[in-house]
């Protein structure tokens, strides 16, 4: 249901605590101790069963049995780039700033912030079978992408201006947002998957081995999705989801640490979080080369065919495995395997400003005021998956 909770901003400038998801002030001391990293901010050091993304100026937070988007809508006086003239050349941001400052907005003029909330509906609270380990990710893995693209399909409505005759908001068709949702998955496959077997099978005989042949596959498949992801990071068009995927991760680490969620103290944690998506991919490109690997060489229509009924399988075994490192982000070795993952967030996400942390808070508050995830029984959690 469409709503505005009070501003985060508002009670940010005047010192005072956010309120809880039960309406009562939040003590700004921390329920468990946040730990400093390594670029100077803060991460918190247990798991909490929230999870979010970015979408177009705005932020889509999930927690067990509801998930929420907040979207900055445009403000009434703002016009599109195309009607405003040439832009200013872009001034890079610096690569790092000390805890607690925030990137200044060079956004549109700000607008109201627009949330809207809706129930969580899983088919793993109803099945018992879809709560079984690996079944259980791919079960929450098409949950999260259908709420995922249901958010981006609100988020891209709320950046329509008005219909001039009628005064309505203008709204995507639910047809050709399908076809966009289908090409999308549908390209994922045959970028990350059918790409790199295809290229490799071209110098299947060279190699001699099934040993070098998957190694070189694997090298590829990885080799395609760093290279996506540095592509995807330069693209300019893009440089405010990123920063709203920042402020997801910062918003969720400070309620992760009991500390108030307030744009001030959000700003003092890491942008980089260890149940990220982008963590999750990497470790789906590692996973699937050792999947493959029993494989052999068969037939080039066999080896296509394995890779894309392999999907579910590798995503089933990648979530366990990202879930597991979420839980477990105080044991030093396991620290040390997601290293890797974490610096590749550094592509994907950007340093956020107090204006959108801020709507990643009223994201977040339109799942709390619902449910309380700290007060939850074991029957609630059982099955639950959540990616950040």
């Amino acid at each position: 249901m469409p709503g505005t909770p009070a501003d985060p901003l508002a009670a940010d400038a005047a010192g005072q605590a956010a309120p809880a998801a039960d309406g009562a002030s939040v003590d700004a001391t921390p329920a468990w101790t946040p730990r400093s990293g390594d670029d100077g901010y803060l991460s918190a050091e247990r798991d909490a069963p929230v999870g979010g993304q970015a979408v177009i100026e705005g932020v889509m937070m999930r927690g067990v049995r509801n998930w929420a988007v907040a979207v900055r809508k445009p403000s009434p006086e703002w016009r599109p780039v195309a009607e405003q003239g040439p832009a200013p050349e872009e001034v890079p941001a610096p690569e790092h700033r000390p805890a607690g400052e925030a990137e200044a907005s060079d956004g549109p003029p700000l607008g109201e912030i627009d949330v809207r909330s809706f129930p969580l509906r899983s088919a793993q609270r109803r099945h018992r079978v879809l709560r079984l380990p690996i079944v259980r990710g791919v079960v929450a893995l098409g949950g999260s992408l259908a709420i995922g693209f249901r958010a981006l399909e609100i988020s891209a409505n709320a950046q329509l201006p008005a219909d001039e005759e009628g005064g309505q908001e203008q709204e995507i068709s639910r047809g050709m947002w399908a076809g966009t949702v289908v090409v999308a998955l549908a390209f994922a496959i045959v970028l990350f998957f059918l790409i790199p077997v295809g290229l490799t099978s071209l110098i299947k005989h060279q190699l001699g081995s099934s040993l070098l042949f998957w190694l070189v596959e694997g090298g590829v498949r990885t080799g395609i999705f760093l290279g996506y992801l540095v592509l995807l990071s330069r693209l300019r068009d893009l440089r405010r989801v990123l920063e709203y995927h920042g402020a997801e991760h910062k918003t969720i680490s400070c309620y992760e640490a009991g500390i108030a969620l307030t744009p001030g103290n959000c700003s003092r944690f890491s942008r980089l979080h260890p149940r990220c998506g982008t963590s999750f991919l990497l470790v789906v490109m590692i996973v699937a080369i050792f999947l493959f690997a029993p494989i052999g060489l068969p037939a080039w229509y066999w080896l296509l065919t394995t890779r894309i009924l392999g999907v579910p399988l590798i995503a089933g075994i990648s979530f366990e495995l990202i879930k597991f490192a979420g839980k477990n982000r105080r044991r030093r070795w396991v620290r040390a395997l997601m290293w890797p993952g974490m610096k590749l967030q550094l592509l994907t996400t950007r340093e956020p400003d107090l204006d959108q942390l801020a709507v990643a808070i009223s994201a977040l508050q339109a799942v709390l005021v619902l449910e309380k995830p700290g007060e939850l029984s074991a029957d609630d959690l059982l099955g639950l998956e959540v990616v950040a």
